[in-house]
């Protein structure tokens, strides 16, 4: 099976993440997300800055050596309660400065859609070239990546209140798996679809006792990352 390319990933998880932002309205934006403490426009204000910082990493190239990838990046973000604490704080914060959802909205939307835009030009985002962020290079491919990750998850957050919502697509949910069964070690002997994989294991929410026992030792690993 051909792995579908990095731009098309990020084409595909921003552009379903944006659709759902965009038919909120200001009410809408104050509903609960899956991120706790977390109202829409806070999980916005934290995808706005995850789009931003892409757009400076996609111009950051690097001649350093390659010291994670698409799978391996995320093990980095190992649960961790303070931090998560002092993110929750953060988004709260920043997401108040807009007073208007409209204008938060907007500037996700139009952040999101340079990134597509980035991604999709060969030069300086050719698929091999090294970039460096939050500490590590990756190849552009596997930054991507981590993008589409970022985005698919971030979009189970966002409908977790919401369901009549768009949900993720489909190719996000296919990469966030094939990334934790790179972190697990290989496919899972779970009956699980795509979300319910994605939440489990980012610690989204917890597995039943029939889950825990088809995971048996490899349960002890969750959540992956979160």
């Amino acid at each position: 099976m051909v792995q579908p390319d990095g731009p098309w990933l990020v084409r595909e998880a921003y552009g379903a993440l944006v659709d759902v932002l965009q038919g909120l309205d200001e009410d809408g934006s104050w509903r609960p997300t899956g991120c706790t403490g977390w109202a829409v426009r806070d999980l916005t204000f934290h995808c706005l800055a995850d789009a931003q910082r892409a757009l400076v990493a996609l111009h950051t190239p690097t001649s350093a050596e390659v010291d994670r990838d698409a799978v391996t990046y995320w093990r980095d973000w190992a649960p961790d309660p303070v931090a998560s604490a002092q993110g929750r704080r953060y988004a709260r914060v920043g997401g108040s400065m807009f007073l208007h959802w409209t204008d938060l909205r907007e500037a996700y939307t139009g952040t999101a859609e340079a990134v597509v835009q980035a991604a999709a030009v060969e030069e300086p985002t050719a698929p091999s070239r090294r970039v460096r962020t939050q500490g590590h290079v990756l190849t552009v491919e596997d930054l991507l990546s981590t993008l589409c990750v970022e985005a698919t998850i971030h979009h189970l957050d966002l409908v977790a209140d919401l369901p009549d919502a768009r949900p993720p697509a489909p190719a996000g949910l296919a990469e966030v798996r094939r990334v934790l069964d790179g972190l697990v070690g290989g496919p899972l002997d779970v009956a699980w679809g795509d979300d319910r994989y994605a939440r489990v294991a980012t610690g989204r929410a917890r597995p039943t006792a029939e889950e825990q026992r088809a995971l048996g030792d490899v349960v002890d690993r969750f959540p992956v990352f979160s």
